[in-house]
């Protein structure tokens, strides 16, 4: 490749335009001929990458970085960034399968859909576009706001959740990113997702999980408590019930199969089973929730939770239960 090209590849993640390409010497048959012997690969009309580097990106988790890239190199307006779920991708929230398809963006002036994008002409105030190389997309904040308002709500408080644990959000700031779309098309539903968020949740599951306490119209439990016998942490429960001296644990299969601190499967089963016995002991009452219970077994388990929580906790506690003010983000 030559060295303009090369240059202009590396400014863009690998990609480049045929114009880059034609500044570089290389004529429209040259271009055709790399693209038909698998050399290069056509992203996007006059958008290219080579068939290396395209492997690579895929290898390296960046193809959709490189695939939000292609639209904006292919629509070429300074005024278009990527918006939405694709922006939540980029910005590292979790985002639901449903909810990826085509590349969205937002743009003060255009509205348009073609082949693998689609572009919705919204206003972007100031501190609303935010950029990451050559990437421009909507900041977090307005785009948790902007998914917020279309995504189910579960969805979006897992978004959100996970944006508070991370540091890239902050309550404040999402408050008024809500204000500020208040006139907006399901801005109430934003609004709602917001008032339901905790930065303390630690997984998706633990998110979905005190959503289904919170419609059971259970008490509030607090959330990443600290459960400590003569100064000495026993273990910091996922949610708790005070009064009642209950303890809820989420299980998700990933805390098993892909345990974080370099710990052994095996060992984090063991370590969770001298965990519980220890609360138990302190008469701490513990519930475990696994994903599954959180579909058709709910009603059981809502049952259960119930009928723990009516009764009183010791009459003479053995413990303390602190709540963290963080939560701990987990990573391998």
């Amino acid at each position: 490749m030559h060295p303009l090209l090369s240059a202009s590849a590396e400014r863009q993640l690998g990609l480049f335009t045929a114009a880059d390409a034609r500044r570089a010497g290389y004529q429209h048959a040259e271009i055709r001929r790399l693209c038909a012997s698998g050399t290069w690969v056509r992203l996007a009309r006059g958008v290219y990458m080579t068939a290396d580097g395209l492997a690579a990106a895929e290898e390296g988790r960046r193809r959709h970085q490189v695939d939000c890239l292609a639209v904006l190199l292919l629509l070429s307006r300074r005024t278009a960034v990527i918006s939405h779920e694709s922006a939540a991708r980029l910005w590292g929230f979790p985002v639901r399968g449903r909810h990826l398809g085509a590349v969205r963006l937002t743009d003060p002036t255009l509205s348009r859909r073609g082949h693998g994008y689609t572009v919705t002409q919204a206003p972007l105030r100031n501190g609303d576009v935010m950029r990451s190389g050559p990437l421009r997309l909507t900041s977090a904040v307005r785009t948790l706001v902007d998914c917020a308002r279309r995504w189910p709500l579960g969805d979006a408080v897992v978004a959100l959740d996970a944006a508070l644990l991370s540091g890239k959000v902050t309550p404040e700031g999402l408050a008024d990113g809500v204000a500020s779309l208040t006139t907006w098309p399901h801005a109430r539903r934003a609004a709602r997702a917001v008032t339901l968020a905790d930065g303390r949740a630690e997984s998706p599951l633990e998110t979905r999980g005190r959503l289904r306490i919170v419609g059971a119209e259970l008490p509030t439990p607090e959330l990443q408590v600290e459960i400590r016998t003569a100064g000495r942490l026993v273990a910091v429960v996922d949610a708790w019930f005070e009064k009642a001296a209950v303890a809820v644990e989420f299980d998700g299969r990933i805390k098993y199969s892909d345990p974080w601190r370099e710990r052994s499967p095996a060992r984090v089963l063991w370590e969770e089973k001298r965990r519980e016995d220890e609360l138990r002991a302190l008469d701490v009452r513990v519930v475990r929730v696994a994903d599954g219970d959180l579909g058709a077994r709910w009603p059981l388990l809502e049952a259960r939770l119930r009928d723990l929580i009516a009764s009183p906790g010791p009459p003479v506690r053995r413990f303390t239960s602190t709540a963290r003010v963080l939560g701990v983000q987990r990573s391998g």
